[in-house]
């Protein structure tokens, strides 16, 4: 269940890459009286960011844990 998941997130992702790099290629442009406009490249770049995470948090083996560490002088 858990590396479909991450398959389908990978794939995502890379759908996401070939986003950006069609966004970098042009944001707008016309032909005649046709205008295609690209989505935002803001957009994209975050949910890249949030994709990256959530990969990296899967394949670590979950959520990093972090713990409290009290120094006392006894």
């Amino acid at each position: 269940m858990q590396n479909e998941r991450l398959q389908k997130l990978k794939e995502r992702l890379n759908m996401y890459y070939e986003a950006e790099t069609a966004v970098l290629s042009g944001q707008e442009y016309s032909m005649g009286p046709y205008t295609l406009k690209r989505a935002d490249l803001g957009q994209i770049r975050k949910a890249i960011n949030e994709l990256e995470k959530t990969i990296a948090e899967i394949e670590s083996g979950g959520k990093r844990k972090t713990f409290r560490i009290i120094p006392r002088d006894l």
